[in-house]
């Protein structure tokens, strides 16, 4: 049987597709806003004096970034409504989880980040007379935070990536459009094809802006 691929199906499914990119965004868009703080804290809990502060964020990390998203989310909406004893909306559901996994790797970064300004910064901060608290917040915390935007970069399209994950639990993001145009269509391959491209554009068009501001940020230290 000849292959043949169908364009002008590809091309009939991208209205349809496009009515699941806002859902795609603003799911990715609100848990990493979400998970960014939940990052920043868990992040500086885990490199906290105390074992019994460092304990619980190094369990979280650890939990979040050591079992599948799909399984977080599958977790959120289907298990939690048995514990908090009412249902947990789907778009809500997605947002946590994007939230959650992402706080976990972004904590990572936060850490690494922090922990990569060398030790001499902090007491150049102390001999001036600032306050350990200044001192992280002027001169530790600026400069850890210019190191960690590559990584947070790539963790927005990583966790981007995941939204089409929750198709599975009726989210109607990307996939899942496609998947109801399939089933009215049957043009199966031109319809994921499509969507694909979209994420492609999407990450590419990340990247690019990282790209840009990580060049930026060179010749500003040149």
């Amino acid at each position: 049987m000849e292959f043949q691929f169908d364009w002008q199906a590809a091309f009939n499914a991208l209205p349809y597709l496009i009515q699941g990119l806002p859902w795609t965004v603003a799911i990715a868009g609100g848990g990493l806003f979400i998970g960014f703080f939940i990052g920043i804290l868990f992040g500086l809990l885990s490199i906290a004096p105390s074992r019994l502060v460092r304990a619980p964020a190094i369990a979280y990390i650890e939990i979040f970034r050591g079992t599948p998203v799909l399984v977080q989310v599958l977790f959120i909406f289907y298990g939690m409504p048995q514990i908090l004893g009412g249902p947990i909306d789907k778009i809500t559901a997605s947002i946590v989880a994007i939230a959650l996994n992402a706080g976990a790797y972004i904590s990572e970064i936060v850490r690494g980040g922090v922990q990569s300004i060398e030790r001499g910064q902090k007491e150049a901060g102390l001999s001036i007379g600032l306050s350990k608290a200044q001192t992280f917040y002027y001169i530790i915390w600026p400069q850890a935070l210019r190191r960690m935007v590559p990584p947070l970069g790539n963790q927005a399209i990583i966790s981007l990536k995941d939204t089409s994950l929750f198709s599975v639990i009726g989210v109607g993001e990307l996939v899942r459009e496609g998947q109801i145009y399939i089933a009215d269509t049957f043009s199966a391959l031109e319809t994921y094809f499509m969507v694909a491209m979209m994420y492609l554009v999407i990450t590419l068009s990340l990247s690019f802006l990282l790209r840009l501001y990580e060049r930026r940020g060179a010749a500003g230290r040149a």
